[in-house]
């Protein structure tokens, strides 16, 4: 049986990664969208060569310096990695046997791959406390995405991150009880 999937997603700084980190430690079997990226990036020969043609770069420093300032060069990369991470979504959720699993995936809305899962869990943070997180104020990155309220009123569960990981953690207790309760 394939397993309840929940789908994590927020701003940058939100602490979406902490969230995911709160669904492992409580024995749920979860996946990096952002890791997913990094590892094609850094290992498919398809990807790399694609990149060095295109951007004269593999190195993710560079990536970003040219595709955050050129939205084609951006919608190129990501209709070359987004299909690719789903595919390996979709192979890793079948070889699962769990009740449920959880998929951090950043840009979850703005792909409209919310469809795709049974439960989506919005993590939010104050600004002050994300450019704490990130080192840095808002960036051009996150212009391009939905405004917090907007993923929160999509969302099946959401939370406000401006706690402890004690408090985040319970959280995510009460997410999987009311999924699997």
């Amino acid at each position: 049986m394939a397993p309840l999937t929940v789908a994590v997603t927020g701003g940058i700084g939100a602490g979406k990664s902490a969230a995911l980190a709160a669904f492992a430690r409580r024995g749920v079997p979860t996946l990096s969208a952002d890791h997913v990226v990094h590892r094609l990036i850094g290992e498919d020969p398809e990807v790399r060569a694609a990149l060095e043609e295109r951007l004269g770069t593999t190195d993710r420093a560079g990536i970003a310096a040219v595709v955050f300032a050129d939205r084609e060069q951006l919608d190129w990369l990501e209709a070359l990695l987004h299909p690719r991470v789903r595919r390996e979504q979709e192979a890793w959720l079948a070889g699962l046997d769990a009740e449920v699993a959880a998929i951090e995936i950043p840009l979850l809305f703005e792909t409209g791959g919310q469809e795709r899962f049974d439960a989506v869990v919005v993590i939010t943070a104050p600004a002050d406390v994300r450019a704490g997180r990130t080192g840095r104020a808002n960036d051009a990155r996150a212009a391009r995405l939905l405004p917090d309220s907007e993923k929160v009123s999509r969302a099946d569960f959401a939370y406000v991150n401006d706690g402890t990981l004690d408090e985040l953690d319970a959280f995510v207790g009460q997410v999987l009880a009311r999924l699997t309760g």
